[in-house]
């Protein structure tokens, strides 16, 4: 479900040839396309028409401000990990009623920004966290809604990076010592227990593990009601995997049926924080071939694109499709795909088939709309890639590329150097 293809062996996204986009722009380059991204959203918010929700994007996967706002305009809400992606997030025209903060590391004046915006609820991750939120809440003159955020121990069967709902994980209160969490958070003064959360982990490819975490949600809910705690919203997180290489994750309607199925009979309202699945598909990144050279054991491609614009491949060992942007060469040649940066790391694709480029010759990387531009860094002293958006047959860049002036803005030299 995406709009980059081919016409005449030229790839575009929606109707701009992306030929044309590099030619204007330069290389390397971030491409979204506002239809997929504004389709993904339709397409989820439709697998869950049948019950009460919330849909809040997951801001960390992509915080552009055009993405967030096709999302805000749609009636999204978001979920955020940061004072950050807070600002950002009222920037791109969220209602601070349908915002979530999660995250186990919430600052003093974020925990303040937040109470001070009027967030729906905060997702609180320790007994220490709750006390917090409890005295900035009373300093602020504010209520704190929260919700505990429980650690099902479920295995989500994904990389151990991003996986959260086990119990060596760091997220969250283990469902043992959640109770207590509840009965604490009742004696609070100012907080307000709405909710509870679960978040077990992401580009997840099957719905067990959901379904597995919602049944021990429910017996903690039905718990907590015996004791005189009701609950309004059930938090579900989000880690619904995509397709990058031959993955083959449930259906929208699959994982929609897997939860609501679950959830029958109780009167509550779902959240759910879906990010890659929005966005992972809707975005790609452009980069120029540089130079081929040919080792004693490998072929490499050299591009102008390294592990700083795009982290995954290394951090991960993730993979993603590279495809060229003219397809144009019948020959594949074997080869490794890498950047230039100094670190042996530093790679977009191993031992991969792909076509027999030139310099010069461009290449999409797919997939990457999540985990992407967001995780870039200026390693090398490299400035950051542009961010570029199609709608139909324009593009807009909506994140202009770094230069060198940027690369020290903000620095200074200490006086004792004069000395």
């Amino acid at each position: 479900m995406h709009h980059f293809k081919y016409r005449d062996n030229v790839m575009f996204c929606e109707d701009v040839s992306i030929e044309e986009i590099s030619a204007k722009v330069g290389t390397p380059f971030y491409l979204y396309s506002y239809a997929t991204l504004k389709r993904h959203f339709q397409a989820f918010n439709a697998a869950f028409e049948d019950v009460p929700k919330l849909i809040c994007f997951s801001a960390k996967a992509n915080t552009s401000l055009a993405v967030l706002k096709i999302f805000a305009d749609m009636g999204c809400g978001l979920d955020i990990v940061s004072g950050g992606e807070l600002y950002r997030g009222l920037k791109a025209g969220f209602s601070p009623e349908r915002i979530v903060y999660s995250g186990v590391g919430k600052r003093i004046d974020e925990i303040d920004y937040a109470l001070e915006t009027g967030i729906l609820m905060f997702n609180v991750e320790s007994h220490v966290e709750l006390e917090l939120i409890n005295r900035r809440a009373a300093d602020l003159q504010k209520r704190a809604p929260v919700a505990i955020r429980v650690n099902p121990n479920v295995d989500p069967k994904t990389h151990p990076y991003i996986s959260t709902g086990l119990r060596k994980n760091k997220f969250g209160i283990n469902t043992e010592a959640a109770i207590e969490s509840y009965r604490m958070a009742g004696r609070l003064e100012h907080v307000d227990v709405i909710g509870i959360d679960c978040h077990i982990g992401s580009q997840i490819t099957d719905t067990k593990p959901f379904e597995a975490a919602l049944i021990s949600l429910k017996t903690l809910i039905n718990d907590l009601k015996q004791m005189g705690t009701d609950i309004k919203y059930l938090d579900m997180g989000g880690g619904l995997g995509i397709t990058y290489a031959d993955e083959m994750p449930p259906s929208l309607s699959e994982y929609a049926e897997a939860i609501t199925q679950q959830l029958k009979g109780m009167d509550l309202q779902l959240i759910l924080e879906p990010g890659r699945v929005l966005v992972g598909n809707a975005g790609i990144m452009i980069t120029k071939v540089l130079y081929r050279k040919s080792g004693e054991v490998k072929n490499f491609v050299i591009v102008d694109a390294g592990m700083n614009d795009l982290l995954r491949p290394t951090l991960y060992n993730a993979f993603h499709a590279i495809e060229p942007v003219v397809n144009s060469k019948e020959n594949l040649i074997v080869a490794d795909v890498v950047g230039p940066i100094c670190e042996s790391s530093d790679f977009l694709a191993v031992d991969r088939n792909i076509c027999d480029v030139e310099s010069g010759d461009l290449l999409a990387v797919m997939s990457a709309g999540a985990y992407g531009y967001v995780m870039s860094s200026n390693y090398c002293s490299r400035p950051r890639v542009a961010e570029v958006m199609v709608k139909g047959d324009r593009f807009h860049v909506i994140k202009t590329r770094e230069n060198y002036e940027d690369l020290v803005r903000g620095e200074s030299l200490p006086p004792f150097f004069e000395a």
